[in-house]
């Protein structure tokens, strides 16, 4: 059976198109459940099958790459002592396996290896003349965006699809700034959409998005809504490194069946507020989720939860 979400973004608590920074317990920086082995091993899946598609690197990033894997070292066994331990060779995952076998190009990453210590893709951010670049990153578990074409670019090109955030908005403005003055303290915000199936590794180009909001596609074919959408959160946290002074992006995803709000003891509320706030997107925002075709049956569904409770 499947459990109940972990996050219910969904209730109002995170609204899309804002940016919604809350600070972050540094004890609770990352988060390991059940699906933990589940995900690394289709980590390693794709670092073998399509390397260059799920890690790139900046030269000169090598030394904030060993950081994040440090910091990390000394966090999980600590944390999480029951699935992290400490060896000869540095953190090990009770129970990984080393297969399939990841390209030697890429096995000395130090954010490769950190990578395969945690369910949480890991970005790095670091500043330069024209703002914050994303300098290296692990993106095995994409929502409906391409790390090598948001390699190298500014925080303000990253954004420029999504509606409202482009360069010179004031949303945009905002990030730089709270990027410049982020410090010590960590910082937590959630994303969420609706996707067709359970794939973790949900990719989407600058192309591939254009054209589906142009044709305005339906993602449930056949109309059985309940059985093909999930809902996929995003929990993300950012943090500067202490040495390299490079801000360390992480997501972590959340894949669960629609469905499964049926069995949750607010699945009046979560449900209700679920529909109200698709149903608060404009034409913009529902293209940029693909939502444009699907918003009225989902509402239906959610709102016949929402009735049945």
């Amino acid at each position: 059976m499947t459990s109940l979400p972990a996050h219910t973004p969904y209730d109002g608590s995170s609204k899309l198109f804002t940016i919604g920074l809350k600070p972050l317990d540094p004890a609770d920086w990352i988060e390991v459940d059940g699906h933990l082995l589940p995900y690394l091993a289709k980590k390693r899946r794709l670092y073998a099958e399509i390397p260059e598609r799920v890690f790139v690197e900046q030269d000169g990033t090598l030394d904030a790459q060993q950081e994040v894997l440090e910091l990390l070292g000394a966090y999980l066994p600590e944390r999480f002592p029951d699935t992290h331990r400490r060896s000869d060779a540095g953190v090990a995952v009770v129970g990984a396996t080393s297969r399939p076998t990841i390209p030697s190009s890429l096995a000395g990453a130090p954010l490769v290896v950190a990578s395969l210590l945690v369910q949480e893709d890991l970005i790095l951010m670091r500043r330069g003349e024209d703002g914050w670049r994303l300098a290296a990153g692990s993106l095995c578990f994409p929502s409906s965006w391409s790390l090598v074409e948001k390699f190298g670019k500014p925080l303000q090109q990253i954004h420029d699809p999504v509606p409202g955030f482009g360069p010179g908005t004031r949303p945009a403005d905002l990030i730089n700034r709270m990027f410049d003055g982020l410090q010590g303290q960590a910082v937590e915000r959630y994303n969420w959409s609706i996707q067709s199936g359970d794939a973790l590794y949900h990719p989407l180009s600058n192309i591939e998005r254009i054209d589906r909001a142009t044709s305005r596609p339906t993602r449930f074919p056949d109309g059985d809504v309940k059985t093909h959408a999930f809902i996929r959160v995003e929990r993300q946290t950012l943090r500067k490194l202490p040495a390299s002074r490079d801000i360390l992006f992480t997501i972590r995803i959340h894949l669960d069946p629609l469905a499964v709000l049926a069995r949750h003891p607010d699945r009046a509320t979560l449900a209700a507020s679920f529909a109200a706030q698709l149903e608060a997107l404009d034409v913009a925002q529902l293209d940029y989720k693909g939502l444009t075709s699907d918003r009225d049956r989902l509402i239906a569904v959610l709102n016949q939860m929402a009735k049945d409770a």
